[in-house]
């Protein structure tokens, strides 16, 4: 478990911050957009959390835990045999995932047109965790284009937006309060 005694450290004055490894880096480079805004995502399903439901929020709550591990994960970079083997994100967890998006999408009414955020606060904020894991998705292929990563950590946080889509219809009375787009509706 971390013990942190002390918050601020001053390491970081010059834009620069550590990674796992120890290794220093500017707080700009890739590999930390990428677990920031891993963490960026975390703070958003918090947010969720504040509108969930019980088997909602137990969903949600475990990805809060799976989200830190994606974090610890892309903060240290592949290295052979390290001296303290790092936290990986694994394929269970994807899996889980998986099978998550598969019951809860099997409920829901079938999609007729794309879908707006909206509908209620649960659905809003789900709705936007979508699309800042979906920004970090990015990043995170970007980084896999420079550097070896865990490729768990790619097709995690991939059906991780999935899933935040169907639980954004899950929470709207399982897309019967769903804002539909209207294609050219202002005109």
């Amino acid at each position: 478990m971390v013990q942190l005694t002390r918050i601020y450290t001053r390491g970081g004055d010059k834009g620069k911050t550590s990674l796992g490894s120890g290794k220093r880096v500017d707080k700009h480079d890739l590999r930390v957009e990428a677990y920031g805004t891993v963490d960026e995502t975390n703070a958003i399903v918090g947010l969720v959390r504040l509108h969930s439901k019980t088997a909602v929020d137990d969903i949600l709550s475990r990805i809060q835990n799976d989200l830190f591990d994606l974090g610890a994960d892309l903060c240290c970079p592949e290295e052979k045999d390290p001296k303290y083997p790092p936290l990986r994100v694994s394929a269970e967890q994807v899996e889980r995932l998986e099978r998550e998006i598969d019951e809860i999408n099997a409920e829901l009414a079938p999609l007729k047109s794309f879908i707006l955020p909206g509908g209620s606060a649960a659905a809003a904020y789900l709705h936007q965790a979508r699309t800042v894991s979906r920004r970090a998705e990015r990043l995170i292929s970007a980084l896999v284009q420079e550097e070896d990563i865990n490729p768990e950590g790619l097709r995690y946080i991939n059906r991780l937006s999935d899933l935040f889509f169907v639980l954004a219809r899950h929470v709207n009375d399982n897309g019967a309060q769903d804002v539909l787009w209207i294609p050219g509706a202002n005109r």
